[in-house]
């Protein structure tokens, strides 16, 4: 079982001059689901190199058994300092992807071409595809083989406009991510606002926000086992 997680390579949250990037615990539960679940993980975003992590995602208050064991895991930091550029991936090394979200996603992601045919090829070749919070912005641009948007008629969640703007980012984000799927024709639907929230449609596993990171990456092993 290889798994492979897109992460974003981007730090800057819109004109604030704040930074951002991923959100830890959106990467962290996974990778640990993935790893003790017996997966080779390979880490990739764009531009190759340490992936940003938002730092409001490392404040206590945000902490999880997975972000404290990713603290102290060496190997797993050294791994994640060197994602692999996505350009250089294939998707017929590996089994499944995983793309944690945080807001990096929304400016790199959502408009990446190489993210966008790796997407498309995963889901031509049959394999499960899951995207976290502000990751599922990397379907924005995602095609069926017919040429229609993929997210159309299926059934999906990602980040809520209230959730944005119990932030105070709405007017920051390039988009509403909640508005674009539905813009797409996506059938959107959400839970409590930062609470676990998944939504599976056949190999397309979308979660809601941080909460529903662990229980994204669950259903992707299951549909590998």
């Amino acid at each position: 079982m290889k798994i492979l997680m897109v992460l974003t390579s981007h730090d800057q949250l819109g004109s604030t001059g704040k930074k951002t990037g991923l959100w830890l615990e959106e990467f962290a539960s996974p990778y640990y689901t993935f790893k003790d679940a017996g997966a080779d993980v390979v880490l990739a975003s764009p531009k190759g190199g340490h992936p940003p992590v938002d730092p409001t995602s490392e404040e206590l208050k945000f902490q999880t058994v997975a972000t404290l064991r990713f603290k102290i895991d060496a190997a797993a930091k050294e791994q994640f300092a060197a994602t692999k550029r996505l350009d250089s991936i294939s998707p017929l090394d590996f089994d499944a992807v995983f793309y944690p979200g945080g807001h990096g996603p929304m400016w790199d992601l959502a408009e990446d071409q190489h993210s966008k045919a790796l997407l498309e090829a995963f889901l031509a070749a049959e394999k499960p595809v899951a995207l976290v919070c502000h990751a599922p912005a990397a379907l924005r641009h995602v095609k069926t083989a017919a040429g229609a948007p993929l997210v159309s008629g299926r059934n999906i969640t990602g980040f809520a406009n209230t959730e944005e703007a119990a932030m105070g980012l709405t007017d920051v984000v390039p988009f509403l991510l909640e508005d674009e799927l539905k813009r797409l024709g996506g059938i959107y639907s959400k839970g409590e606002d930062m609470a676990e929230h998944v939504v599976v449609d056949g190999l397309l596993i979308t979660g809601q926000n941080p909460k529903s990171s662990a229980a994204a990456a669950e259903m992707l092993v299951t549909k590998l086992t």
